[in-house]
C-alpha cells in the first residue's frame, strides 16, 4: 500500500471488519480510502494507493455503488469517473445497516415464515416449530423497530441515542406510577409506607 501510516491502519482495519460484515476485504478497503479522502478518487488513484488490480478496483466500486455507499462524481475537464462517499455519516450508517438487513435478516425471516406455515407431523416438529415461531416474532419485532428508526429524522435519532439509559429509567418510573391495585407491587390497604 502506498498510504500514510495513520490512513493505512484505518484502511486495513476497515477491510478486516468489512469481511465480518459480509463484504469482502478489498471492497472494505476501497470504501475506507474513499471515505477518508477529502476529494473524490478515480480508479487509477485507488490502484496506486491500495496496490489492487484494476479489475478488483472496478468490481469493488461496482459493489459499493450498488449498495449506495459510494457515488459517481464528475470533475470538469476530466473524463475519468471519480467516486465519493456520502458526506453525512448517518446516511452511511443507514445504508450499511440496510445492506446487512438485506443480506442477513430478510432471508432468515423468509425462511422462518415458510417453516411456521407448514403443518408439523410429530410432537418433536411441533415443539421445534413453536421455538421457530418465537424466533420469527422476535426478529419481526426488531425489524419493525429498525424500520421505524430508519424513517426517523437524523436529529431525532441522535437525540434518542443520546438519551440512552435515561429512556429505561423513565420507563421504570412510569411503572412505579402505574402499579395496579392488588398486584404484587401495590401497597396494602392500611399500609403506613405512604405516610398514613
Amino acid at each position: 500500500m502506498n498510504l500514510p501510516p495513520l490512513i493505512q491502519t484505518f484502511v486495513l482495519h476497515f477491510g478486516e471488519m468489512g469481511s465480518r460484515w459480509g463484504i469482502n476485504r478489498t471492497v472494505g478497503q476501497i470504501y475506507a480510502l474513499i471515505y477518508l479522502s477529502e476529494k473524490p478518487l478515480n480508479a487509477d488513484q485507488l490502484v496506486d494507493a491500495l496496490g489492487f488490480s484494476r479489475s478488483n478496483i472496478a468490481m469493488g466500486i461496482k459493489e459499493l455503488v450498488s449498495m449506495n455507499l459510494v457515488m459517481l462524481r464528475h470533475i470538469p475537464d476530466d473524463r475519468k469517473d471519480y467516486y465519493a462517499t456520502h458526506d453525512d455519516i448517518w446516511e452511511i450508517v443507514r445504508n450499511l445497516a440496510e445492506e446487512r438487513k438485506k443480506r442477513e435478516v430478510d432471508p432468515t425471516l423468509s425462511m422462518l415464515r415458510s417453516i411456521i406455515m407448514d403443518t408439523p407431523v410429530s410432537e418433536e416438529e411441533q415443539y421445534a416449530q413453536e421455538r421457530m415461531r418465537e424466533m420469527h416474532d422476535l426478529i419481526e419485532m426488531l425489524t419493525q423497530w429498525y424500520d421505524d428508526v430508519q424513517k426517523m429524522e437524523t436529529d431525532r435519532l441522535i437525540n434518542l441515542l443520546k438519551m440512552g439509559a435515561k429512556i429505561y429509567n423513565l420507563y421504570q418510573f412510569k411503572d412505579k406510577l402505574t402499579v395496579i391495585p392488588g398486584s404484587k407491587g401495590a401497597k396494602k390497604k392500611g399500609s403506613h409506607n405512604d405516610g398514613t
